[in-house]
């Protein structure tokens, strides 16, 4: 088959590889489309140890079945396989599992590819309504369905009145504030800096975009999430939480800084870190997508897997508007 190898900081090389085999449980996927996540540009450029070349790189899958019970079936993918034994399994978080692992991440090759092997029951079947390109949204979605869940929980006031606000405008942070308004809090706003990009959400999202300028003057919020996750935004959510407010960070950018410790603690300011979802968090973002409360889910680019070089460079350089760029295999 072809795929996208990463081989080295910013290579990447479109090239024959051999096909996977599916294990026992496994299904072979032709895929569809694949999404470009900010972890994907972190392993191009050489920024995640985790990810070493050469590597298939690409989590975010959706495509067709080509083996097992499902053959024959559209589906979107989750990449979290746990192991099903150990107490975050068994209590149903399994997003923690100390043995969990993520296809593009050793030893799991990732999606970026004309073919992916997946365990049966890692997959969601799509109705016939809701396109591939739709379908593979459910991943980076899921991400912020499952920060608002917890921090939604956490919150101490009353969520119909609740006012957030989401840093980014990238799939994770527009994924949140889609979430957070399938869930139950209706004030939301987004900060995104990149003009172009704040453009098409207000236009094309419905969403409600502030520059970081109106954000720092708009007040403050009982819910935060920050989808960026650099020192910056973690110095401006520090900022705008309310007494007794929730910040949830979904944002892997940096691993330093931003944070206002002393301010938290005297104002009692709750921060959640959270990484990925559960399969339940996962299957009811699909269903959510599916029923139509996610939105139209039209904000994404389609190109050639074999023009993924020039799709990553573009993202790098802030010339992309829309939130997430499909990678097609050619065949």
């Amino acid at each position: 088959m072809k795929a996208l190898v990463y081989t080295g900081p910013e290579a990447q090389s479109y090239r024959e590889v051999a096909d996977p085999s599916p294990a026992h449980g496994e299904a072979l996927i032709r895929v569809a489309h694949t999404g470009i996540c900010g972890s994907d540009m972190h392993a191009f450029l050489g920024h995640d140890a985790r990810r070493p070349a050469p590597l298939i790189l690409g989590h975010e899958v959706a495509g067709t079945v080509l083996s097992g019970s499902l053959e024959g079936k559209r589906v979107t993918v989750n990449p979290l396989v746990s192991c099903g034994k150990c107490e975050f399994c068994l209590s149903g978080r399994d997003n923690l599992c100390p043995e969990r692992q993520i296809i593009s991440m050793p030893p799991r090759e990732g999606g970026f590819a004309d073919y992916l092997a997946m365990p049966e029951d890692n997959l969601v079947v799509v109705p016939d309504h809701v396109s591939d390109a739709q379908a593979a949204l459910a991943e980076p979605i899921a991400c912020g369905w499952h920060a608002v869940r917890l921090a939604k929980r956490a919150l101490t006031s009353d969520p119909e009145r609740a006012k957030a606000l989401v840093y980014g405008g990238g799939a994770i942070g527009l994924g949140a504030a889609l979430s957070l308004k399938a869930q139950g809090i209706g004030n939301v706003r987004l900060v995104e800096p990149n003009e172009e990009r704040a453009r098409f959400l207000e236009n094309a999202c419905g969403v409600n975009v502030l520059t970081p300028q109106e954000a720092d003057a708009s007040g403050q919020y009982d819910l935060i999430v920050d989808g960026v996750g650099h020192a910056a935004t973690r110095a401006a959510a520090s900022a705008r939480a309310k007494p007794g407010g929730v910040i949830v960070h979904i944002g892997l950018g940096s691993a330093e800084g931003g944070l206002d410790i002393r301010r938290m603690t005297l104002q009692e300011i709750t921060f959640i870190g959270t990484y990925t979802y559960t399969a339940q968090d996962f299957r009811d973002t699909a269903s959510a997508m599916f029923e139509g409360r996610l939105g139209a889910l039209d904000w994404t680019e389609t190109r050639p897997l074999s023009d993924g070089l020039k799709a990553f460079a573009d993202l790098r350089a802030g010339q992309v508007a829309v939130p997430k760029i499909l990678l097609t295999p050619d065949t």
